[in-house]
């Protein structure tokens, strides 16, 4: 399975930058676009948006996964937007019946909190309701822009369905990288840096990863696993500290020898931690 993954959810969208460049990479001519969802009003909603930001589109509906099975085979969309949970069955279903090596793939959900992590750990993109109008075009730009540059994110997906499947607490986390995607063991994480608006991680083996996401958007799936907060640039494995130096705030020895101040905001807090 070749094709790649957007995560674009009805209920609450997460703000989404679109990509830079004036050109926009949706085509000039008609292509087929799909839509499956076992809501009419979501079906819609999204056909309706369609229209009125890229009218050259060929809009095509279903309702269930055997429908768009048949319209798959019949019309070969350039791309899907695929509702996770329909009534009876998923867009997992409709994945596991079809080869997506044309086409992309813009997932709608409305799933529960812990899909919702799954797909972060993943590294799938998503929008949070309300819908802008800016934030849905971004997505469907993006989309055509992977189309054109020949992206593929099935590995993507076979990370999400492994923790979907699993129903727990991942162990490890996708990253994002220019060159493609890193699948790392979360307990291989030293410690990560911000470095403006993107992350450097760290890890046991002395790799150095750079990663175009925040250092707060990792916090919060790391935080579960031992990692704290130690300043507003480093987030810590706490498994991974050799030591601590008192100080003003203080600072950690890592493993790797690297020394890491703490802020004085988050001293107490820490210490709190080796407190019996």
């Amino acid at each position: 399975m070749c094709g790649f993954f957007v995560l674009l959810k009805l209920c609450n969208f997460k703000a989404m930058r679109p990509p830079s460049g004036n050109s926009s990479p949706v085509p000039t001519d008609s292509v087929r676009v799909l839509i499956v969802d076992d809501e009419p009003q979501s079906r819609s909603l999204i056909s309706k948006l369609l229209s009125i930001h890229f009218p050259k589109l060929i809009i095509d509906e279903a309702g269930n996964v055997a429908v768009a099975v048949e319209k798959i085979h019949q019309h070969m969309p350039r791309l899907i937007f695929l509702d996770v949970q329909m009534r009876g069955e998923t867009g997992f279903d409709l994945l596991d019946r079809i080869e997506a090596e044309n086409f992309g793939i813009i997932f709608t959900t409305a799933h529960s909190e812990f899909a919702l992590k799954a797909f972060r750990y993943s590294a799938l993109d998503y929008l949070m309701k309300p819908l802008d109008t800016e934030e849905f075009k971004a997505a469907v730009e993006k989309a055509f822009e992977k189309l054109r540059n020949k992206n593929s994110s099935a590995e993507q997906l076979e990370f999400l369905k492994e923790l979907k499947s699993g129903n727990k607490i991942p162990d490890k986390l996708t990253i994002p990288t220019p060159e493609g995607f890193l699948f790392v063991t979360i307990s291989d994480i030293l410690y990560c840096h911000a470095v403006g608006n993107y992350t450097e991680f760290y890890l046991r083996s002395n790799q150095k990863i750079l990663s175009s996401y925040t250092l707060g958007y990792y916090a919060e799936m790391l935080e579960s696993h031992n990692f704290f907060r130690v300043h507003r640039a480093y987030l810590v494995g706490l498994s991974h500290i050799k030591m601590y130096k008192r100080g003003n705030g203080g600072s950690v020895i890592m493993n790797n020898g690297e020394e890491i101040e703490i802020s004085r905001g988050h001293k107490e807090d820490f210490l709190k931690l080796f407190q019996g």
